[in-house]
């Protein structure tokens, strides 16, 4: 068994910063760090994902329109969708990617986005 916590080490930047939290058979669950105003930019995976904020709150862009989630939301979204986050608050977000993906795609899209 593997235990860790998502709010371990918590240090917002003036950057978007990833960590994998925890590697399971099944999943990647990554932990995404976003101060306010910072912006991911659209991107997609070919996998399905699930968003989830722990703490904060973003604006979820996807399909032509903006969701707003709050500590506590989460979307479960298909492959294939470009969607973008925004925080409105310092937030703490929860990635639950296909263990088919790749955590490199994640941290290039943050590269970019931090550009």
């Amino acid at each position: 068994m593997e235990a860790t916590s998502f709010y371990k080490d918590l240090q917002f930047g003036n950057k978007i910063s990833t960590k994998v939290i925890l590697e399971s058979p099944f999943s990647k669950e990554i932990r995404i760090l976003l101060k306010e105003g910072q912006v991911m930019k659209e991107h997609k995976t070919k996998f399905p994902i699930v968003v989830q904020v722990l703490e904060g709150e973003i604006d979820f862009g996807a399909e032509g329109e903006v969701h707003n989630f709050k500590s506590g939301g989460i979307v479960a979204l298909g492959g294939n969708i470009p969607h973008d986050l925004t925080a409105i608050k310092d937030s703490v977000v929860r990635l639950s990617l296909s263990k088919s993906d790749q955590v490199e795609r994640v941290e290039n899209v943050v590269k970019e986005s931090n550009k």
